[in-house]
C-alpha cells in the first residue's frame, strides 16, 4: 500500500504532463491552420487584384483598337486603375475569412503586393499569448505581357491648312474635282503573343484573349 501511494502522485503528475503537450500541440495546430487560411486568402487576394487590372488593360485596348497609335501602354500593361483593382483585392480576402489590413494593397511596376489579416482567432488556450491572437500574411502577383507589335509609322502626309502667304495658284474650288477620292487602305498590324501571330483589322479584328496578352502569376510560382 505504502508503494501504491508514493506511486499516485508521479501518475499524476505524468498524466498533467501530457495534457500540458496536448494543449500546447493543439495551439500550435490552431495557429497554423489560421496562418494557412490567411496565406491563402492572400493569394487570392493578390491574384485578384492582378486579374482586375488585367482586364482593365484588355477594356482599355478595345476602346482604341480602331488606332495602333494608342496600343503600346496597354499591351505593355500600362494605364490601369489601382483602386479598382485593390477593391476587388478586399472582395476576395473577404471570401476568404481575412481582412486588407491599411495599406494593404500596394501596386507594382506590373502587379501588387497585398497582405491580409485574419477574421478567426486563436481559441483560448493555456498556452501564454496564443489566445485571441490573428494571423497575417502577404501575397504577390505580377502581371507579364506576353504580346509585342511595332506601332504604324506617324502620317507623312503634308498639312493641308492654307498657306498665309498669298500665291498666284488658281482657287482649287473653282476646279471642279477629278473624281472622288481614294479612301487609305486600314492598316492591318501584327500582333505577337507568345510565338503566336494575330493579325489584327481594326475594321473586322479577331482579337486574342485575356489569357493570350498577359500571365498573371504569384511570385515564387514555376513558369
Amino acid at each position: 500500500m505504502t508503494d501504491r501511494g508514493q506511486a499516485f502522485p508521479a501518475y499524476v503528475t505524468v498524466i498533467a504532463g501530457l495534457l500540458f503537450l496536448a494543449f500546447v500541440y493543439f495551439a500550435v495546430g490552431q495557429a497554423a491552420v489560421l496562418r494557412n487560411g490567411a496565406q491563402t486568402a492572400a493569394d487570392a487576394a493578390a491574384l485578384g487584384a492582378a486579374q482586375d487590372a488585367r482586364d482593365q488593360l484588355r477594356e482599355g485596348w478595345l476602346e482604341v483598337i480602331g488606332d495602333p497609335t494608342q496600343w503600346s501602354g496597354f499591351i505593355r500593361g500600362e494605364g490601369y486603375v489601382v483602386e479598382r483593382a485593390c477593391l476587388r483585392a478586399g472582395e476576395l480576402a473577404a471570401r476568404n475569412d481575412a481582412a486588407l489590413v491599411p495599406r494593404g494593397c500596394v501596386s507594382l511596376d506590373f502587379g501588387f503586393t497585398v497582405t491580409v489579416q485574419s477574421e478567426g482567432t486563436v481559441g483560448e488556450s493555456i498556452v501564454p499569448d496564443t489566445a485571441g491572437r490573428q494571423a497575417t500574411a502577404s501575397a504577390s502577383a505580377v502581371i507579364e505581357p506576353l504580346c509585342r507589335f511595332v506601332p504604324p509609322e506617324p502620317s507623312t502626309e503634308p498639312s493641308t491648312e492654307p498657306s498665309a502667304e498669298p500665291t498666284n495658284e488658281p482657287d482649287p474650288s473653282s476646279t471642279p474635282p477629278e473624281g472622288p477620292e481614294e479612301e487609305e487602305p486600314v492598316q492591318i498590324v501584327v500582333l505577337t503573343c507568345d510565338g503566336e501571330d494575330w493579325e489584327i483589322d481594326p475594321e473586322e479584328p479577331v482579337l486574342p484573349g485575356v489569357d493570350d496578352l498577359f500571365r498573371i502569376r504569384l511570385t515564387g510560382d514555376d513558369e
